[in-house]
């Protein structure tokens, strides 16, 4: 986006205005690894790194400064919320702010589901157990995930804020805890998940065929899994900043490279032997470790302002850690407690029986492809409320979340429609047995009248995350997953009657439950007077 603050000096900077190459850099308490303390950098005007003995400017924070010289020219950055408040700076309008925060965003989530689809089509021309094998393994890896998600929900708060504030200083080093926390998690996460490996195909109730497979697939994805969080963790980091295009050019990049690998490896082409669901694995693997290496690339060629340095200190600081856990630990519970309650719920349409659970999971990647906005348009409604709080101006981040909120109905309601008159049509491309075809198309008949309430839940939980208020969504998610959604759901499908249209009844509930209850803490305000 536009901002009136530039990322590094620039030739268009007019060098008789800038006073002499003397570094006027202060260090307090804390000096450049401080965190409670930050140097007074606004007295650094340097036009050039080589002349700083610090290398201020080559840092954000020195060249911060460069566009209230006489003569400065602004440059495009990512921020939109301190464009506004930069003296001259004229700042986007909040709709376009929106759109190329959401649009990006939802573009990568989509390109994921449909690798992800792509993927379990390749994988299912080897039959049965090999689907089994994979969807096995991949439930206890998005249960892991969600773990992470408090370095993820953590580090794009904090970042939004201090980028809103314009503290890059702070924004750079928090990107670097969030990094090194990571890497260090992920490494003990896939050490153990390595060695337990045989075990979890196991537990999770596969039967003797599958389990060889499935441990094979697991111990594979495990090995990958220090590059695969680092990667989570720093499309978050980015996200927090305000740029989500980078984050889904990579992760592009790596689902082609991840469906070029499954042919070849999973089928045995070019020359490579036929590995199966090892290949399968493999592929995975190797396009996540693309994405992650990509993005290192990216942070560690300092093009933007958010960026990682090898010449700045690595070492764990413990305020700031605390600082991310303490609005991220929320959101890990929140996903452990959607993830166990999504795998209750599918218990219970399973009991139904086959045909209920086949036409239940087609309704479901129906509805995964159609909230992918939903997604988006939350991570536009984090970013920009994080940065308004930044910047302190909360009321600009209540305009900015209600905006993404009317377009995000907008956006939703016509997906709505779209599935109201054409959901027997999209079941039709998965089966043709006349039973699961009429269940399906009714189960995304009562999802279509949700859709505006799914775009409320997903984004009004964006915003109060963005605000650094994780608890709230997590009281939220508890409630409607399990207090309607598992509870509301064994009553309407299983003594009611009703089968999958009352478990999809829930569903609906469930969605407009949690919309109604984010909606009612956000207009409360709280969220405008914490700290984090």
């Amino acid at each position: 986006m536009w901002l009136g603050i530039a990322a590094r000096p620039t030739a268009g900077w007019s060098a008789s205005v800038l006073p002499p190459p003397a570094c006027a850099w202060s260090r307090k308490s804390g000096g450049f690894g401080g965190i409670g303390s930050i140097p007074s950098w606004r007295a650094c005007r340097l036009p050039a790194k080589s002349a700083c003995s610090h290398r201020c400017g080559s840092c954000a924070p020195c060249s911060a400064v460069a566009p209230m010289l006489p003569g400065a020219v602004p440059v495009p950055d990512s921020s939109p919320v301190t464009a506004a408040a930069a003296p001259g700076a004229t700042a986007l309008p909040v709709r376009q702010q929106v759109n190329r925060l959401a649009w990006p965003a939802m573009a990568e989530m989509l390109l994921m589901t449909l690798t992800h689809m792509v993927d379990m089509i390749m994988v299912g021309q080897l039959g049965p157990a090999a689907i089994a094998a994979v969807g096995l393994s991949t439930q206890p890896m998005f249960l892991l995930l969600g773990l992470f998600q408090a370095l993820a929900s953590g580090g794009t708060a904090l970042v939004a804020r201090a980028v809103g504030a314009g503290d890059d200083r702070l924004a750079n080093a928090i990107a670097r805890q969030a990094a090194v926390a990571t890497l260090l998690f992920g490494l003990l996460v896939g050490a153990a998940g390595w060695a337990l490996s045989p075990a979890v195909p196991r537990l999770m109730g596969a039967e003797l065929a599958v389990q060889g497979p499935a441990a094979d697939y697991f111990r594979i994805i495990m090995l990958s899994m220090p590059i695969v969080t680092l990667t989570f963790v720093l499309g978050a980091v980015l996200r927090g900043s305000g740029d989500t295009r980078t984050p889904m050019q990579v992760n592009a990049a790596a689902n082609l490279v991840n469906v070029a690998g499954n042919y070849v490896l999973i089928f045995g082409h070019l020359g490579f032997p036929a590995l199966g669901v090892t290949g399968a694995a493999l592929a995975t693997a190797g396009a996540r470790g693309l994405a992650g290496l990509l993005l290192l690339a990216w942070l560690l060629s300092g093009r933007r302002r958010i960026h990682l340095s090898l010449r700045e200190s690595y070492r764990p600081q413990r305020e700031l850690l605390r600082r991310i856990l303490r609005v991220g630990v929320p959101a890990a519970l929140e996903q452990l407690v959607m993830r166990a309650g999504q795998v209750v719920f599918i218990r219970l349409v399973a009991g139904l029986g086959t045909a209920v659970l086949a036409a239940h999971q087609i309704a479901l990647s129906v509805e995964w492809l159609a909230f992918m906005p939903s997604l988006g348009f939350g991570m536009a409604a984090a970013t920009l409320v994080g940065q308004g709080i930044g910047a302190s101006r909360p009321e600009w981040s209540e305009k900015a979340a209600y905006e993404t909120r009317r377009i995000g109905i907008l956006v939703l309601t016509a997906i709505g429609i779209g599935l109201l008159f054409f959901g027997e049509a999209i079941v039709r491309l998965y089966t043709k047995d006349p039973e699961v075809v009429a269940m399906g198309a009714q189960a995304l008949r009562i999802m279509a009248v949700t859709q505006p309430f799914m775009a409320v839940n997903f984004i009004m939980a964006g915003a109060l995350r963005g605000a650094g208020d994780t608890r709230w969504p997590l009281l939220t998610t508890a409630t409607g997953i399990w207090g309607v959604r598992v509870l509301l759901g064994y009553l309407l499908a299983v003594l009611a009657g009703l089968g999958l249209a009352g478990a999809w009844m829930a569903m609906a509930a469930d969605h407009m439950v949690r919309a109604t209850l984010l909606t009612l803490r956000f207009r409360a305000g709280r969220w405008k007077r914490l700290s984090i």
